[in-house]
């Protein structure tokens, strides 16, 4: 059995992973593009040694923060895991808010393997841009970054690509949602936790040894800090911009689950979580 776990950033999603991963004495499969990074613990919410209790976690801090990672890469160590649980009947969780990596993982989205580079020295930052929105039209990556957007097209070519809807497995995808008022309020006071848990300082180590790789360009709260520390604004500005960046991002993930899958969605009742549990379960177990 495969049950996915999706929604935005801050609704419960690890909390319901783990209680149904205990239930069904399975493991978990981790969709999340900045969770693989090692020591980038506090800024990705990661799920942590004791929420785990005792469940097994896969696709969690498996790269140095300076190494570069795909969602090609994901396809192939993903799947990789997943059929070798489903070959020992292993149940399996898979829980994250990263989309594209989630469809690349269950659905018949195909990538051929190109070793020829291709030169883009013709083409401005802003053709660059838009022919990478095509591949991927939630990208993180900002027009300015051209060496960026050269990797990225040279490693995910829109024509080595097969994206179909069909689903490669058999899996139950559910959905996790509040309301928008609530998950703003939720994601700002956890922001504030973030930086009294010592956010500032694990960016800061990072920022410290020199790396600015794709992971830190990328995740949300490591780049706004960054700019603080090359004094660009102020603290209390890149706190705001956190705050404001992952709101946004829990919007855009709600319009792409929405519109990608096919999702059964089960509002949370943050004052009695274990209600919430047991629709999700009931919901699992009476459409099998």
């Amino acid at each position: 059995m495969i049950v996915v776990v999706v929604g935005p950033t801050g609704v419960g999603k690890t909390k319901m992973s783990i209680e149904l991963a205990k239930r069904y004495n399975a493991e978990v499969i981790s969709c999340d593009s900045m969770q693989i990074y090692k020591k980038m613990d506090i800024g990705t919410a990661k799920v942590t040694k004791k929420e785990m209790d005792g469940v097994i976690h896969h696709m969690i801090d498996i790269k140095d923060v300076s190494e570069d990672y795909s969602v090609f890469d994901y396809q192939k160590d993903a799947r990789k895991i997943l059929d070798k649980l489903l070959d020992d009947n292993k149940n399996v969780i898979i829980v994250g808010g990263t989309g594209l990596y989630l469809k690349a993982l269950l659905y018949n989205y195909e990538f051929k393997e190109n070793n020829n580079k291709k030169d883009f020295s013709s083409y401005t930052n802003e053709e660059l841009y838009n022919m990478v929105k095509q591949i991927d039209n939630e990208t993180k990556i900002h027009i300015n970054n051209r060496q960026r957007l050269e990797s990225f097209l040279n490693n995910h070519d829109k024509d080595d690509k097969v994206v179909s809807n069909k689903m490669l497995y058999d899996a139950k995808i559910i959905g996790l949602t509040r309301p928008r008022d609530e998950l703003y309020d939720t994601i700002n006071k956890r922001v504030d936790e973030m930086i009294e848990n010592g956010l500032i300082k694990e960016a800061r180590v990072f920022y410290d040894n020199k790396i600015k790789s794709k992971a830190i360009n990328t995740a949300i709260a490591y780049k706004e800090l960054y700019m603080h520390f090359d004094g660009k604004i102020t603290l209390q500005e890149a706190v705001d911009l956190i705050k404001k960046r992952s709101r946004n991002y829990a919007k855009r993930q709600y319009t792409w689950f929405n519109n990608q899958m096919n999702v059964k969605w089960f509002n949370v009742n943050v004052n009695n979580f274990t209600k919430t549990i047991n629709e999700v379960i009931n919901y699992i177990e009476n459409n099998s």
